[in-house]
């Protein structure tokens, strides 16, 4: 049983396995040390049992010939048991390491998907914004096939041939020391000639890799947002877009199998030249009487061994680099340090938090870009309802932004409650602030799970009454299953006005003492916005509240209004007071009068 604290922290030592895809499979099967020592353990005897079968099978020749007809045949049947029982013994343990494979390969598919979920959610939204993530998310579940190819191949393609070769050369030392130790040196250089050519086409493999993750992420990405396709009659051009993306994808996967077939060729020919003398070789000793016919068989049925041992060697060799290649290049995208994770000192609130809003200070600016905030100072006391106006870019949502710590102040500090929200825990912070954004994100699942988000354990009574006191139990009854509705793909089976009063809903089940409004209303007609008002006025009664708003009819039971310019307070009061004094907000309330949109 994997416990929740498991689930929910990632791992900060994944970072140091970014580029090492060896160590990190290796790891997973240290975990589970067990039944991966099963699984190699019972594939090791059952190849032992198959080269040695060539031995039994010797044995029973050589006995044959030496009991004619009218002798005892006594010990020709003991061989043949003997060989029976090598038989036997090599088809159960196949039958065993397969049995605890099934299940131990598998987890090991689960082990590494949960743990590359929990360290890529971890990521600060600056990380999603510069990657397509659906591409990410395809590259979780490569990472997961890639896994569990692996470690297959080891144990049913590289350890079975690389086992058979050892095995079958002490067996041809017994035979003659000279053809054992001439057949070792030959396989070593065969085995290092293949080695060398498949690390040769590892770039092949890495850029295949990388190509056919965008291409998973090219059709999630159109077909999350087919409505918008249509809607600009862009069918043809994806369509010709995606087909331009598999081309470059298929060339790059053509010349990465036509490697792995130049390959094959040099191995085939070599290895067949090799066994062609090796049996020269063993006849010519039989004709010299140094070899008897048992040797012969044995050496014959050894080389052929060898001959299709080295043959899937050389073919698993090159598809293990191809999934290693696979895998490595998922770690090295997803596995880079977190930009914004928990402080190893980070704790919880000292007492509950009231939901005060200090910003001391603080100065902010994107990458590469000038200050947004320039030494920016405001203060929101405990309860209090403060709305945020500026034109496009005067920094308001980076006010937000920051307040819920999507990205790091680059000087002076945020603080809720005195505390600096960098030694807050993510737990801590998040507990203490709900957020109704403009555009409402809603999980395909149904609409008591979407309103229960963020307090997973609440009843369904509770449920319940947030719904009611978000002003939306009516809807949602109507609604073919009620509450057990599936609200669709982002809540597309919903209007823009009922997924906004589910997030209210969900804000009234968490409860928390700060409450973010982010654009609630801009989007919405009157009839919607005036049964929201409502309901949002319910919401922020007894907390504290920043909004931010396009409407400044919205803001009008506001405590204060806080006007922002380039970064910087331009304006701050009551909506009585700065209604009645020349500045930006008593212009931006003529232009929304005569239906300007200033914002």
């Amino acid at each position: 049983m994997i416990r929740e604290s498991e689930i929910t922290v990632p791992d900060p030592d994944l970072p140091h396995y970014a580029g090492h895809p060896v160590r990190f499979l290796l790891r997973y099967a240290c975990n589970r040390a067990f039944p991966h020592l099963m699984v190699f353990g019972f594939v090791a005897l059952a190849v032992a049992c198959a080269v040695f079968s060539s031995s039994a099978i010797r044995h029973l020749v050589d006995t044959m010939t030496q009991h004619t007809k009218g002798t005892s045949v006594r010990p020709v049947w003991d061989a043949v048991i003997w060989l029976a029982a090598v038989i036997g013994v090599d088809n159960l343990s196949w039958r065993v390491a397969g049995w605890y494979a099934a299940r131990t390969f598998v987890a090991v598919t689960g082990d590494v998907r949960r743990d590359l979920f929990r360290y890529l959610t971890g990521h600060s939204m600056g990380y999603f914004a510069d990657r397509m993530p659906a591409a990410l998310a395809a590259r979780i579940s490569t990472a997961g096939n890639a896994s569990f190819t692996l470690e297959s191949l080891l144990a049913w393609n590289i350890l079975p041939p690389c086992l058979n070769v050892l095995l079958s050369i002490g067996l041809m030392i017994s035979v003659s020391p000279l053809m054992g130790s001439v057949v070792t040196a030959l396989a070593l250089c065969l085995a290092g000639l293949m080695f060398r050519m498949a690390r040769g086409g590892k770039s092949l493999h890495t850029s295949y890799a990388g190509s056919a993750a965008n291409v998973d992420g090219e059709v999630q990405d159109v077909v999350g947002n087919l409505s918008l396709v249509r809607t600009f009659g862009m069918l043809g051009y994806e369509r010709t877009r995606l087909a331009g993306t598999l081309d470059r994808e298929m060339a790059i996967r053509g010349v990465s199998l036509r490697n792995m077939e130049i390959l094959r060729l040099v191995h085939a020919i070599l290895t067949a030249v090799l066994t062609t003398g090796l049996l020269v070789w063993i006849v010519y000793l039989w004709q010299m009487g140094s070899a008897t016919i048992g040797d012969v068989v044995m050496v014959v049925s050894l080389g052929f061994m060898i001959l299709h041992g080295t043959r899937d060697l050389a073919v698993a060799l090159v598809e293990t680099v191809q999934h290693t290649a696979r895998l490595g290049e998922t770690l090295s995208t997803i596995l880079i340090p977190h930009e914004m994770s928990d402080r190893e000192d980070s704790h919880a609130f000292p007492h509950t938090p009231r939901g005060e809003i200090a910003f001391q200070d603080v100065v902010f600016h994107y990458p590469g870009g000038p200050n947004v905030l320039d030494h920016f100072n405001l203060h929101v006391a405990a309860g209090a309802r403060v709305g945020l106006v500026g034109r496009s870019g005067s920094g308001k949502s980076t006010v937000l932004a920051l307040l819920q710590r999507q990205r790091y102040v680059q000087g002076g500090a945020v603080r809720i409650d005195g505390v600096d929200i960098r030694e807050l825990s993510e737990e801590a912070l998040r507990g203490c602030m709900s957020v109704v954004p403009q555009d409402v994100s809603l999980l395909r699942r149904s609409v008591a799970d979407n309103i229960r988000y963020g307090k997973p354990d609440a009843p369904d009574e509770d449920v319940r009454a947030a719904a009611d006191a978000a002003g939306c139990t009516d809807f949602i009854i109507a609604l073919p299953q009620g509450f057990d509705t599936e609200v669709g793909d982002r809540g597309v089976k919903l209007s823009g006005g009922q997924r906004q009063r589910l997030a209210i809903a969900r804000a009234f089940l968490r409860n928390a003492p700060i409450l973010i409004l982010d654009e609630a209303t801009s989007a919405l007609d009157s009839e919607s916005e005036h049964h929201i008002q409502e309901a949002l006025h319910r919401l922020m009664q007894g907390r504290t509240v920043i909004a931010v708003a396009h409407r400044l009819s919205t803001l009008r039971d506001f405590d204060r209004i806080v006007v922002m310019q380039t970064g910087r307070i331009i304006e701050d009061g009551s909506p009585s007071d700065l209604e009645r004094q020349d500045g930006p907000f008593r212009d931006f309330l003529e232009l929304q009068a005569f239906d300007i949109p200033p914002l």
